[in-house]
């Protein structure tokens, strides 16, 4: 017989930081630091107005001259390009280089990935929803900015019309248009809906 008890607070929050720290001892491949691999993948995965030093440093919970020296690093090595915003000349966009995305392809935090999807659909949906949860909470408690994507964000608009004509989303906090694939990235300016 299969005995049941309560799981607490501190039980889950234990299992998320040993979670963690297992996929941080993973980090050390092909000669990148955890910190660099967490940049590597933050700015695959962030949008036009999230690729930037700063956005990056908030992301990661650290400062801005931490995230700085990650990023140098990264630029020096060739996995990663600055070049002046065009929209804005003081911001500096950062790129992934091809040899970036190839690295990438072997990233070892796919060993987290490849747990999660152990788990069943609808298990996965619970973990999801309630990590979500526990990170909105801590964000607020510490009155850290909160990190999402286009469709749950209070500043989205799906299906505005520009002056092409053709269907296209919307920022409304920089009024600017968004291609399909820019509401699947992570975005700085994320405000979850209420």
């Amino acid at each position: 017989m299969t005995v049941h008890s309560d799981v607490g607070a501190r039980t889950v929050a234990e299992l998320v930081v040993q979670l963690g720290c297992l996929t941080r001892g993973e980090g050390f491949v092909a000669d990148l630091t955890f910190a660099q691999w967490m940049a590597l993948r933050y700015f695959s995965g962030a949008n036009r107005f999230s690729r930037t030093v700063s956005a990056f440093a908030e992301f990661h919970g650290t400062t801005r001259g931490t995230a700085s020296q990650t990023i140098k690093g990264l630029v020096r090595n060739g996995y990663v390009t600055r070049k002046r915003s065009p929209g804005d000349g003081r911001s500096i966009d950062l790129t992934l280089t091809n040899k970036s995305k190839k690295l990438l392809a072997e990233d070892p935090f796919e060993l987290l990935v490849d747990a999660a999807s152990s788990l069943s659909n609808s298990a996965s949906h619970i973990v999801e929803h309630s990590l979500e949860r526990m990170l909105r909470s801590m964000a607020q408690q510490q009155g850290k900015r909160q990190f999402g994507k286009c469709p749950n964000c209070k500043y989205f608009q799906a299906d505005s019309s520009y002056a092409n004509d053709e269907p296209d989303h919307c920022c409304t906090l920089v009024d600017e248009p968004l291609k399909e694939v820019e509401t699947q990235q992570l975005c700085v300016n994320f405000l979850p809906e209420r």
